[in-house]
């Protein structure tokens, strides 16, 4: 079986001979998320895989991470359970790209353009990012600072939510409707509904949700609720205005190690996010201007032991983080395009201890748990066609921090387009993260002291396409990368006490490769594969990931069966334990009539016994059935 994945890994690369000229013209795939602006991704410098609606719908998930650990090489999440990732100690959702990770801050989660991750912890939530919001995902593989700032050292995944577009602004009234049922092993209930409208000029989304599971051990339920509306309206032909908030409210039990079970172990969490903006589109320059707000609550009962004392206390903490963010892009000369870009953030927070029989404020709080931060910064990206075939882009941001100070973050990059279905690029970039308030200021290894992170990334991709007819295309991508950085900030003895300190290093480097090949109207076949090595290993960063899934589509029947493989997957740095294992999937789904849908999914089929986070292991072959409605 690993022989079969390096060969779909090497078999693209004697495809590039068979180019016939006359097969080549396609519509370009544009992004947003690698230049503020949308743009046509062959003339980036940064490599961008995009997740679109119906890869996330036929995936019958709820949360859009299962489906990009499968989807993009290089990116992992770590999972304990049939559904939530929840927080604090032994939680899971940490995303990680090329070995560095979501869980301390050097991932950025993005939507439509506006960080997601605390003020206190400085990491997003997984079970924040429900499908039902989703329009597609964008994930930049590599650092992405000189256009996010602090956190997108490692890469960003962009959120990009849905909308009913229009080409014309008459009055007919358009929307749809989506309503989607399951239920599956361990009580797992999963519900969505959403609305998308346009009239004239306004337009609108609304959608919610509802999920619940016990999981496969005890004390380990799961239960969520999210609601997300957006409200907008085109003023002119060029100006846009919307509106948009999202708020998810879930509560998660801790059941321990299988070796060290907990007790009373709850978290309750609130996250949400407001945004109002205005966007500006003309021939030769468009932008943006937005100001935003993500809030959190939290309050975590860290349960107990059996033969220990229960807790008397809630650990609570409020997250703020206000933003205004402006972009201006120009068509200066022929073949240019040029992004100005200002932003702000104002970080606070605040965390406590509360009395569980009283509910008082306790005097054990943390010192300086109440902080306030700014980050202000500006940047410039400059893009340039050379010549028809070539595009230079450069650019650089200046960052400054209350407490860190000042950081460059240059980027630099080259896109050549020796033919007509294909692209080279050439890449080297800077990637920084500031430290969080729990790193500066709370509990005992805290170090008001420290410095920004910073890491150097360099990279090599090929990409390019066939279409065979109007019906066959074959998509591939190769890269190359290595990646140093140091300034990590790790606990450390210092004087016999522990302490926070900027000494820690990363050096990584690694292969990536990824391939769709469309058949026919009927067959498609998807694969990808990365390898990573790490001089400094880390942890829930497997050295390999591949995965190989087939998709087959005839009249009203779909299916999809999907193999992953995981191996070097580090659990335990101390003890050195690497996790191996197989987990194949499989979906099925038919339309009785054009606007139902009814279909089956089982996960590990293989009945793997695995474990991404030490102490907790994975359940073996799950099923879920639901229902699909679309008026």
């Amino acid at each position: 079986m690993k022989r079969l994945f390096f060969f779909t890994l090497l078999f693209p690369i004697v495809l590039w001979a068979a180019e016939d000229a006359a097969l080549q013209d396609s519509i370009p795939e544009l992004v947003v998320t690698g230049s503020r602006g949308q743009a046509d991704v062959r003339y980036l410098p940064l490599t961008v895989s995009t997740i679109g609606r119906e890869a996330l719908e036929q995936s019958h998930q709820t949360n859009m991470l299962p489906t990009l650990t499968e989807q993009v090489p290089g990116l992992f999440v770590t999972s304990r359970g049939v559904m939530g990732y929840a927080v604090s100690t032994n939680a899971a959702g940490s995303i990680s790209v090329r070995g560095l990770s979501g869980g301390a801050g050097q991932m950025m989660v993005l939507i439509d353009g506006h960080p997601q991750y605390q003020g206190v912890f400085g990491h997003s939530i997984a079970d924040s990012y429900q499908n039902m919001l989703i329009d597609h995902v964008e994930v930049i593989r590599g650092p992405a600072s000189m256009l996010y700032g602090s956190n997108a050292m490692g890469g960003v995944v962009n959120i990009v939510t849905r909308q009913l577009k229009q080409d014309t602004l008459d009055n007919r009234l358009q929307q749809h409707t989506d309503i989607s049922l399951s239920a599956g092993s361990y009580a797992t209930i999963e519900a969505e509904v959403s609305n998308s409208l346009r009239k004239g000029r306004f337009s609108s989304t609304i959608a919610a949700q509802y999920n619940r599971t016990d999981n496969h051990r005890a004390n380990m339920g799961f239960e969520q609720a999210g609601g997300f509306v957006r409200l907008g309206y085109d003023f002119n032909d060029h100006w846009r205005g919307y509106a948009d908030a999202s708020i998810t409210y879930f509560d998660a039990e801790n059941p321990g190690t299988v070796a060290e079970p907990l007790l009373e172990g709850k978290q309750w969490i609130t996250r949400g996010v407001a945004e109002i903006a205005v966007e500006n589109h003309y021939a030769k320059t468009s932008g943006a201007i937005s100001v935003y707000d993500n809030f959190g609550f939290h309050k975590i009962n860290d349960g107990y032991h059996e033969g220990e004392a229960p807790q008397t206390s809630f650990f609570r903490s409020e997250d703020h983080l206000i933003g205004v963010s402006a972009y201006q892009t120009a068509n200066l000369f022929r073949g240019n395009r040029t992004t100005f870009g200002l932003d702000y953030q104002h970080i606070y927070g605040d965390a406590f201890y509360t009395s569980i029989a009283t509910g008082e404020r306790l005097p054990k709080t943390p010192a300086a748990a109440t902080s306030h931060r700014n980050e202000v910064a500006g940047y410039i990206d400059f893009r340039q066609d050379i010549v028809s075939w070539l595009t230079l882009d450069a650019g650089i941001r200046l960052d400054w921090h209350s407490v860190a100070g000042l950081e460059w973050i240059p980027q630099a990059g080259l896109a050549f387009r020796p033919l007509n279905n294909a692209t080279l690029k050439a890449t080297v970039s800077k990637g920084f993260r500031n430290p969080t308030m729990r790193e500066l200021y709370l509990y005992k290894p805290a170090n008001d002291s420290l410095r920004a992170e910073r890491m150097w990334n360099y990279e090599l991709s090929w990409q390019q396409h066939f279409m065979f007819n109007a019906q066959s295309r074959l998509d591939y991508g190769l890269n190359i990368f290595y990646l140093n950085g140091d300034n990590m900030i790790q606990t450390q003895m210092v004087d016999g006490k522990p302490r926070n300190m900027n000494t820690g290093k990363v050096e990584n480097a690694g292969a990536e490769a990824e391939l769709r090949y469309t058949v026919n109207a009927h067959w498609a076949l998807t694969t990808n594969h990365s390898y990573l090595w790490m001089r400094y290993p880390v942890l829930a960063a497997p050295q390999y990931k591949g995965y190989l899934a087939g998709q087959m589509h005839y009249g009203k029947w779909h299916a999809e069966l999907g193999l992953q493989y995981i191996w070097g997957l580090y659990t335990d740095l101390t003890a050195g334990t690497k996790e191996d294992f197989w987990l194949l999937h499989a979906s099925v789904s038919f339309l009785p009539v054009r606007q139902v849908e009814l279909y089956l999914r089982g996960d590990n089929l293989l009945a793997q016994k695995y474990e991404i986070n030490a102490g907790f292991p994975m359940p073996t072959a799950t099923v879920k059935g639901g229902i699909k409605i679309r008026l």
